[in-house]
């Protein structure tokens, strides 16, 4: 017994009606087959109401009517076909879309009834009295809801005249209205390539139509590529993605590369080296050319920091307590020691005391990571975290706990915070310093801002805890201000006036004496005097803690 490949046709003509997934392919493959037909200009006319949809195109016309109903047989010449491998299915979407196709060129047209043409009945070609320049197709029967929104973008990238409804496409993105360079794989507009402003998004069309999209990505801002059409093959039926798009994705990402790469080499010969790094830096890390720098002394401003506010903790990346410098060093002060560069990570409890001296030195934070491993400045920049950091409070003068709404930790009172790591010192006096779970305040902190160094307030579904953080603040600071106090009574009015003891009537106009004991937690006495003393239950008037 033999077997062989056998082909159901009437099965083939039923279910092929499934086989295109977007109902703007009868458009795209309309407008396709007027481009191959050599046409300079084409005109769609859309009438929603009517269901009718005409496309005419100035190309060399129909030279054989039998092409139009017949499958996978493109009826293209041999050159079309070579450059472009159509596949003959094209103008089959519109047998399943449309009730009734009327195609006329020159003295021929033919009136087709679809369902009837399913059923493989024949068709008369008939001739007009007056002939049609080109083609015209007319559809009757069919439903394109929102072409009228979408027709923009179908011809965004097509290289030829487009006049839909009576006015012309905009066609943004076709060959002739960009700047292409000529590579390997085809034409390549590179988006920013005289301003240094690069961006990764990428538009791919093959034959016209788009094969890839981000998802995202500025209108006047990103990378074109039309595709050598003898190179790549679109998947049928919709021709809206690559065949073995991960591989051929990876090759138009790696020419965008190369050309990035052509126009740097260009623009270092051309520049001066600070302005090429000013403009080009962020070219080149995005696209991967950043050894380009190894052999110059300017330095991209964008990877030195000067710390110019307090550092604190952020969920969020915001950084303000840091600055990108205005001057950027020269290489011969940063290998002479003139200018010191240290590595950070983001400030926590833990580097807390890094950042802080790093502050009070005037150190650079260089983030040499956004550099290639073999530039000059790596062995300049000093990774100062590997080293633990030393802090110390000076002639303490109280400690206690604060308990806060997010934070709860010691804090230690004293006239100046001593920070040192290996062979460096600081002596910090104004703002506090925050060591794993504890709080130096030195002489000159009043603000309650340490907290913020402790700890980012961010809880467990990543929200930020602000009201939480500014109880906080609160909170420290007034507890600086109580145990900086030199006044006994003011202290204790400040102690009692969170209590709101205006709320017990018992209390009204009561006269109380207060003996505090002395240490950590003291305890104290509370006794009533005066003569509207009133007795207590157990005939008492006196209370202890």
């Amino acid at each position: 017994m033999q077997i062989q490949i056998r082909i159901n046709e009437e099965g083939a003509l039923r279910n092929q009606r499934f086989a295109f997934t977007d109902r703007f392919t009868l458009v795209t493959e309309l407008l396709q087959n007027a481009r191959r037909a050599g046409a300079f200009h084409i005109v769609v006319d859309h009438l929603a109401k009517e269901q009718v949809l005409r496309v005419h195109d100035d190309g060399h016309g129909i030279e054989d009517f039998q092409k139009l109903l017949s499958f996978h047989e493109s009826g293209w010449d041999d050159g079309t076909v070579a450059q472009e491998h159509p596949f003959g299915i094209g103008f089959t979407k519109g047998l399943y879309a449309a009730t009734r196709i009327v195609a006329a060129s020159g003295q021929l047209r033919v009136d087709i009834d679809t369902a009837a043409a399913l059923r493989r009945e024949a068709f008369e070609v008939e001739t007009m009295a007056q002939a049609v320049a080109g083609t015209t197709i007319e559809l009757h029967g069919v439903e394109i809801a929102d072409l009228d929104n979408r027709m923009e973008t179908l011809c965004e990238g097509f290289p030829v005249d487009v006049v839909f409804n009576g006015k012309p496409t905009e066609r943004r993105y076709a060959d002739d209205h960009l700047a292409l360079v000529p590579t390997p794989i085809g034409a390549v507009h590179v988006a920013g390539n005289g301003s240094g402003k690069a961006t990764r998004d990428t538009l791919v069309f093959l034959q016209g139509f788009c094969v890839k999209r981000p998802i995202y990505f500025k209108a006047d801002h990103v990378n074109v590529i039309h595709l050598d059409p003898q190179q790549f093959m679109a998947r049928l039926p919709d021709r809206d993605t690559l065949i073995d798009a991960d591989q051929q994705l990876q090759r138009v990402e790696a020419q965008v590369k190369q050309c990035w790469r052509t126009i740097l080499e260009v623009e270092k010969t051309q520049l001066a080296p600070q302005q090429f790094v000013a403009t080009y830096f962020d070219a080149m890390r995005q696209w991967g050319h950043v050894d380009l720098l190894n052999d110059m002394d300017a330095l991209p401003a964008d990877i030195l920091q000067r710390i110019t506010g307090y550092p604190i903790q952020s969920g969020y990346g915001e950084q303000d307590y840091v600055a990108s410098v205005v001057l950027v060093p020269s290489r011969q002060d940063i290998e002479a020691g003139q200018v010191t560069l240290v590595s950070l990570e983001s400030p926590d409890n833990e580097n807390a005391g890094h950042w802080m001296l790093a502050r009070k030195k005037g150190w650079l934070i260089a983030q040499a990571y956004y550099l290639d491993k073999d530039h000059w400045i790596h062995p300049h920049v000093r990774y100062i975290e590997s080293d633990k950091a030393l802090i110390e409070p000076q002639s303490e003068t109280a400690r206690t706990p604060l308990e806060g709404r997010w934070v709860w930790p010691l804090v230690i009172l004293c006239e100046s915070v001593r920070i040192r790591i290996g062979d460096q010192e600081a002596v910090i006096v104004d703002d506090g310093v925050c060591c794993e779970d504890q709080i130096l305040v030195p002489s000159g902190e009043t603000s309650g801002e340490p907290v913020r160094q402790l700890s980012g307030f961010i809880d467990d579904h990543e929200r930020y805890r602000e009201s939480d953080m500014e109880a906080d603040c609160d909170a420290l600071a007034t507890l600086i201000r109580r145990l900086r106090s030199t006044d006994p009574a003011a202290t204790l009015g400040s102690l009692l006036s969170d209590l709101g003891l205006g709320k017990y009537p018992l209390l009204h106009g009561q006269r109380f004496e207060v003996t505090v004991g002395v240490g950590a937690m003291p305890g104290c006495s509370v006794e009533l005097v005066g003569a509207d003393t009133q007795p207590s239950p157990d005939g008492g008037c006196r209370a202890e803690r």
